[in-house]
């Protein structure tokens, strides 16, 4: 049950298929009023209070904010937004208020914030008070939650067969009912350009004429949509991990599909090169099949748990090793696998599950993205292809998952993809590392270039996910621009670190 919660969950970082321009929520359009909040949302000053469990800290506070449900209706039905700041370190020197924006979708701006000591630079935390938040939909901010019960029946994600197409369209309508009836009225309202209104709210209500703003993964998304809306609320804006919101389904299966599959290449040579890989002197890539052969087989064990794995769980695992990325790990894992036998151990029950309910950012992804794919013939192709640039790893767990979980989705996609408008006075800067297995490379490149002159980006030249702390290089441009605003030169790389994890 555990592991099926975890797959559904695993939506994380994903994006589905290229329609039309985005509009305002049922054509709200923003107000330019100084001081005031989108549509005439107005708000006095915000109460901070110590954060529980971090009480001790006088540094950390923290708030809520009564926000519209649907900004089309600005005096309507509210929710609450938690935020959290971490105050300036040198308050003399104070530029103002950083705002994050974290990955996922699904985590918490709030503990981003609780944990800034290790998310920024010392010098971004003297300058900036940092302010997170948990999105709508979000953890604190009314999260939207669905039946843990549900949740365990969800279908193999991989489809096979008409039959199977049609079972997981058929479970796709009961867990949009559930989740929905379960989460109340903001399920409708969870994409992220309602987000970005959120934070512009957060804007007037802080006092400022505008912020800054630094985003991670999908926090990228939000920054993306911020500037399409709020380019005169723009001070800087600098977005790590890029997601491209202007792909068609295929691209965005079979790009990440391929960028999986380039760290998998990139982790084989380390093991080529270096003796600390436990499969050093092998051929990783012929090892690895081998555990996928044996997976298909259903004779592949998990030394750990003594439970069989699917070819979908070795691939999964593989992904979430190349975020770090984390190389020893998953070779020492791969060897093990690879010396462990059908009865060699016994399978342990998963903990039983707790509560009825589990948080799943299914509205937010599903808000974010149209899925068109016409049927199980198509749905076959565009695996095929995800497995002809991905030989080793099939698929991108990664954008299969969120896929799948939205296909047939009964809602309004509120926030579809586009190319970018952007026309902000100083350009967005962008980062992202080459080897980059959740959020290609060639999404920030093809950002960039939607950007033109609005845009820069920076290569660190290495690998995992997430750029901004991974050397001083990488860390200085994102610090000067946040702080001075100071671009870097146009085609500006970072070297990578040594990889040796």
């Amino acid at each position: 049950m555990r592991n099926a919660i975890r797959t559904a969950v695993a939506m994380a970082a994903a994006v589905m298929a290229l329609i039309a321009p985005m509009a305002s929520p049922a054509g709200a359009k923003p107000s330019w009023t100084a001081g005031s909040g989108p549509n005439g949302w107005r708000a006095g000053p915000i109460t901070w209070n110590p954060c529980p469990q971090h009480s001790d800290d006088p540094g950390l506070r923290c708030a809520t904010l009564d926000l519209p449900i649907d900004w089309a209706h600005p005096h309507g039905p509210t929710f609450s937004l938690a935020i959290a700041k971490q105050v300036a370190t040198d308050p003399k020197r104070r530029i103002g208020p950083l705002l994050v924006g974290t990955g996922g979708p699904g985590l918490s701006g709030v503990d981003y914030v609780f944990d800034a000591d290790t998310k920024f630079s010392p010098e971004i935390r003297r300058r900036f008070d940092i302010i997170g938040f948990d999105p709508r939909g979000v953890a604190r901010s009314s999260p939207a939650v669905c039946s843990v019960s549900l949740l365990a029946q969800m279908p193999y994600p991989v489809i096979s067969s008409q039959a199977d197409y049609d079972q997981q369209i058929a479970y796709n309508k009961r867990l949009y009912d559930d989740c929905r009836a379960r989460t109340g009225p903001l399920f409708d309202h969870a994409d992220t350009l309602s987000v970005a209104y959120d934070m512009d709210a957060i804007r007037a209500a802080l006092g400022a004429q505008r912020i800054s703003y630094h985003g991670v993964s999908y926090g990228t998304l939000i920054g993306q949509v911020y500037a399409e809306r709020f380019p005169g609320r723009v001070r800087a804006l600098a977005l790590d991990s890029v997601m491209d919101h202007s792909l068609s389904t295929k691209p965005f299966l079979v790009d990440q599909a391929a960028a999986v599959e380039d760290s998998f290449d990139e982790f084989a040579a380390w093991c080529d090169r270096s003796p600390a890989c436990a499969l050093h002197g092998r051929s990783v890539g012929a090892l690895y099949d081998d555990l996928m052969r044996r997976a298909e087989t259903g004779t592949l064990v998990d030394p750990t748990s003594g439970n069989r794995l699917t070819w979908f769980d070795l691939s999964k695992h593989a992904f979430k090793e190349f975020y770090g990325p984390n190389w020893s790990s998953l070779a020492n894992w791969l060897d093990s696998l690879d010396n462990t036998t059908l009865g060699a151990t016994s399978p342990k029950a998963a903990a039983p599950s707790t509560g009825e309910v589990a948080e799943l950012p299914l509205p937010v992804v599903c808000g974010d993205w149209s899925l068109p794919i016409d049927g199980y013939a198509q749905m076959s192709r565009y695996l095929d292809k995800s497995r002809a640039v991905a030989p080793h790893l099939r698929v991108s767990t990664g954008a299969l998952a969120p896929t799948m979980v939205c296909l047939g989705w009964q809602g309004t996609v509120n926030n579809p993809q586009h190319r970018l408008r952007v026309n902000t006075s100083t350009p967005l800067l962008l980062i992202n590392a080459q080897h980059d297995p959740a959020t290609p490379y060639a999404w920030a490149r093809n950002v960039a270039d939607q950007l033109g002159d609005n845009g820069r980006l920076v290569t660190y030249q290495g690998w995992g996910h997430g750029a901004y702390l991974r050397t001083a290089c990488t860390t200085g441009y994102v610090d000067r621009f946040l702080i001075d605003r100071k671009l870097p030169p146009i085609g500006a790389t970072c070297r990578a670190t040594a990889q040796t994890k």
